[in-house]
């Protein structure tokens, strides 16, 4: 008979586990972080990105990416990093997120990685006020903590759907 502990270590880690798969990883501030490699479009370097006036700090701009206006979100002010200048290998990785492209501004791109089951973890209790639904899990890979996102709920706000009614045209 299981104890009440163990059922739930098995449902948090069912939860994580249940996101096996390939992931882009990507550097923001030093650390690696993972999105799903089917919610990637392709990686572009860093190009002219139009500013939009009354946007929130993160919502870089526009970008022309062969003809369609696509928002670009900086992924290191969007989760209260500092800014910095950007370097030769930013770039912008463009992701689908409800049928929407949206450009994800990174420091680096890392690798394809295919995640097992085995390598998962849950996201930790991080304490009250910090949101833990946007992360899919903690990967444990080559004795290195990846931090698995999910792109969905990051890019899914109220400002970046205000974005997108601004940047569509009808």
């Amino acid at each position: 008979m299981q104890t009440v502990m163990e059922k739930e270590n098995k449902s948090d880690s069912g939860e994580a586990r249940s996101h096996k798969g390939k992931y882009l990883t990507f550097v923001l501030c030093g650390e690696e972080y993972g999105i799903e490699i089917l919610k990637v479009r392709e990686i572009i370097g860093i190009m002219n990105i139009t500013p939009v006036p009354q946007t929130p700090s993160y919502m870089k701009g526009v970008i022309n990416l062969r003809g369609k206006v696509i928002p670009v979100v900086d992924l290191r002010l969007k989760f209260g990093f500092q800014e910095t200048d950007h370097t030769k290998e930013a770039c912008i990785i463009v992701v689908e997120v409800k049928d929407k492209l949206t450009g994800v501004l990174v420091d680096t791109v890392s690798e394809v990685l295919d995640v097992r089951s085995e390598d998962l973890e849950p996201a930790p209790h991080l304490g009250e006020g910090i949101n833990t639904e946007i992360f899919l899990g903690m990967a444990k890979i080559k004795n290195k903590v990846k931090i698995l996102l999910d792109i969905d709920k990051i890019l899914c706000t109220e400002e970046i759907n205000m974005f997108e009614s601004l940047t569509s045209v009808s």
